[in-house]
Order: C-alpha cells, then structure tokens, then sequence
C-alpha cells in the first residue's frame, strides 16, 4: 500500500466473521484479497456489539463468545499478512469485472479484480423506544442497547424489553449476576427459539425471572440520567412501575446499506440478492456474503455465511486466473501456504 492506494485482486468490505473467513478462503487459494471495514477494529457485530455473548451454533464448539470467535478467525488468517484497511468506509465502486477502482471516505484507492460486500446488514444502530428524556439516561449507561461486559450488571436490578432471541439470551445469561431481572413484553408469546423458551420458562418458575407481559415501556424515573423506575403500560391502560438501575431495550437494529445501496445492484429491502451457487450479485464481479446476501432458502446464520465465503472466493478464481484450472484440494492435503 502507497499513499493510500492499494492493489489487490479481491476487495473484502467487512471484517466480521464472514468477512474474516472469506478472506481465509481466498487466501488459501492463493488469491491477494484486503480487508475494509467502517469500524476501528475487526469482528463487526460479533466484537461491536456482543463480545461476551455466547454462541451455540458455530461448528465444533458447543459454546463460544463472539469476541472469542472473532480472536480465533483472526489467527486463521494470521500466516496471510492480509492488509487491513480500518476506520474507512467504501463510498464509491467502479469500473467492471476483473478491472474495479473502489474509494474509501479517508480518501483510499483501492485497485481490485473482484468485491466481496460481507457488511451484514450494512450500518446499523438500535431501534430505541420513544421515551421522553431517553438521551439522559443513555448517556450515563442507564439505559443499553447491547451488553459489552456482563460485569458491569452484577448486582443490579435490570429491566430487559424485548420479545425476540437477543432480550430471551440476555435474560438468561445475567440471571446469575444480576440481583433482579424483569423480563418484558407487550405479549405473553416470545419469538425465540424453542431452546430458550424453555429454559425461560424453568427460570420464571424458579423465580430467577419475572416475566412482566403484556406490558410496554412508558416512562423513564430518575435524576440526572441515574435511573430509579421503568414506568409500563398496557393497551388497556393499566400501569406498573419497576424498580431498576439500568433498562436494557432489545428492540432489532435499524440497517442501512449505505453507500452501497448506489453502485447499481439489485436490492430487496436492504438486502442483495445473489446467485446462490456463487453468491454473484447482478452486478458481474462483486459477490455478497452473510447477512447482506439473500436467496431462496437463505439462513442467517454465521456458519451459513462461512460457506458463501467459501463458494464466491472459488467463484472469483476464474476472474483473477483465467487461464489457470481450479482443482479442488482439501486442506488437509495441500495444509497452509505461507504458514
């Protein structure tokens, strides 16, 4: 890299999980690739947003904390010496197949002969509940969107709001720090998955969590952005005040493809469609992988996003090689170059 301008033959825009083991993928196929993300360090949403939280569905480890993920996925790629372009975000893309010019927002050039979008859902940030005076409370770390360190709630009365897998997770990891939690919904039914409706329900009967439905937040109580009370309501108008030191509110994440959204491919709601062979957008030379990619039948799941890693970086070596056939090796036949 030479005063800001990069050449390479594969341009990875993302360095969460999937961004990371595409990058391993491409490598091993001895394809140059370089790394760029919009946040200062690698791991996306894994590092950004829950690096403590533990995930069960990752293969060959019954339990792991995304942080640890994203330290294991970093030392895969570690014999690679993959350029890492952090804090930029991609602004424009041009050019075609085989021949791209991408520009960051720190004014980087990047020469590459094919993309790979692995942003997840693009830029997100949380949905946050329309409480009068919220911007107080979040300023002093009352009220949480994400649990970065489960510490920080040891002892403390919490109040979890939310319906899906991220308030049921929550839930159920800090019932054992914290001193009270009150788990609360505008339903009775959870959307979660089965697993952890179930171990709900044996933690609301063993008193380890109140389920407070179908009640939604209100009002927020307290001095100076030191919370004291969650004020809730029902449809019917019926009141209840908790006691609480912090509110955390799970509520999804807003997305927004961004820069991205202009370059021309096809979209449907905030997501790229792909060939699902490939993971080859509409636009000829630039793939989508993970959460940003979508397809009949896709699942977003981070092992599902592994395997579009690995089929668009054998995709995009015909692209970079064209005169030279692919055979595919197992890696436990040819190991690792450079390593």
């Amino acid at each position: 890299m030479t005063d800001g301008t990069i050449t390479t033959d594969v341009a990875i825009i993302g360095a969460g999980p999937t961004g990371l083991f595409a990058a391993f993928e491409c490598a091993m196929l001895k394809l140059d690739c370089v790394l760029v993300d919009a946040l200062a360090d690698i791991g996306g949403q894994c590092a950004a947003l829950y690096p403590e939280k533990p995930i069960y569905d990752i293969p060959a480890h019954p339990a792991i904390e995304g942080a640890a993920l994203i330290e294991s996925l970093a030392r895969q790629i570690e014999p690679f010496n993959i350029p890492r372009m952090l804090g930029r975000r991609v602004e424009t893309l041009k050019g075609q197949r085989g021949a791209f010019i991408l520009g960051t927002d720190k004014g980087d050039v990047i020469h590459a002969k094919a993309v790979i979008i692995a942003a997840g859902a693009g830029a997100f940030g949380p949905n946050r509940p329309p409480l009068d005076g919220l911007e107080a409370y979040e300023d002093t770390g009352s009220v949480q969107y994400y649990v970065r360190r489960r510490a920080d709630f040891e002892g403390k009365t919490l109040v979890i709001a939310g319906g899906g897998d991220s308030a049921l997770d929550w839930a159920l990891s800090l019932k054992e720090l914290a001193r009270k939690i009150y788990l609360v919904h505008r339903r009775d039914k959870f959307r979660a998955a089965p697993e952890s409706l179930r171990q709900l329900d044996e933690a609301v009967e063993r008193g380890e969590i109140e389920k407070v439905t179908p009640f939604q937040l209100k009002a927020l109580h307290g001095e100076n952005g030191a919370l004291r009370e969650v004020e809730l309501v029902t449809l019917d108008g019926e009141s209840r005040r908790l006691e609480a030191d912090h509110l955390l509110a799970f509520f999804g994440l807003a997305t927004d493809l961004g820069p991205v959204a202009q370059w021309g491919m096809d979209q449907i709601r905030s997501t790229i469609p792909v060939t699902p062979s490939t993971c080859e957008t509409s636009l000829a030379g630039v793939f989508a992988i993970g959460d940003v990619a979508t397809y009949p039948g896709k699942l977003k799941l981070i092992l599902q996003g592994f395997s579009e890693g690995a089929m668009a970086a054998h995709a995009i070596h015909p692209i970079v090689h064209p005169d030279q056939a692919l055979h595919f090796e197992y890696s436990t036949s040819k190991g690792v170059p450079n390593s």
